[in-house]
């Protein structure tokens, strides 16, 4: 086998360390968005330049502050007794994640979504698939890009 051949299948293998630290990263900024209602912890999450694209809603956010603006009215409006509530899950075995040399990672795969009215019962209402791009920065990882497309109605 070449050289090349060995470096490029070696490149293309996953890398586990970097695949738990995404999932955790993921993990950490979809609990803060959707359940936990903490702006200043999103916005340690989020890149300053950050860029959120969406298939229904169009350009969500050109930039950090702007989405974590977007996110703190949410909150509050998440406060009301009878609000609705949503809660988002990595559907298992659909992430994938590629390194990004210099700069970060890759994450894509599919995921759930789920709401309830005030207290009452959560219900599955839709999936949908998604790609990230996370820069490593000083603070940790933070999510750059966000694309979040072919959002299906589940019954």
């Amino acid at each position: 086998m070449s050289l090349l051949l060995t470096l490029t299948l070696a490149a293309a293998a996953p890398d586990p360390a970097l695949t738990a630290e995404i999932q955790a990263a993921d993990a950490a900024l979809f609990a803060a968005f959707f359940t936990e209602c903490d702006p200043a912890k999103l916005a340690k999450m989020v890149a300053p330049d950050l860029e959120m694209y969406h298939d229904k809603d169009g350009v969500v956010a050109l930039g950090g502050k702007a989405f974590v603006d977007i996110y703190a009215k949410q909150c509050e409006a998440k406060k009301a007794p009878d609000a609705w509530r949503n809660r988002r899950e990595l559907v298992a075995g659909t992430l994938r994640v590629d390194p990004v040399p210099g700069y970060g990672a890759i994450e894509e795969g599919d995921h759930l979504f789920y709401e309830r009215h005030g207290d009452g019962p959560e219900k599955l209402v839709g999936k949908a698939h998604f790609v990230q791009l996370w820069h490593r920065s000083p603070e940790g990882w933070q999510v750059s890009r966000l694309f979040s497309y072919r959002h299906e109605a589940v019954n």
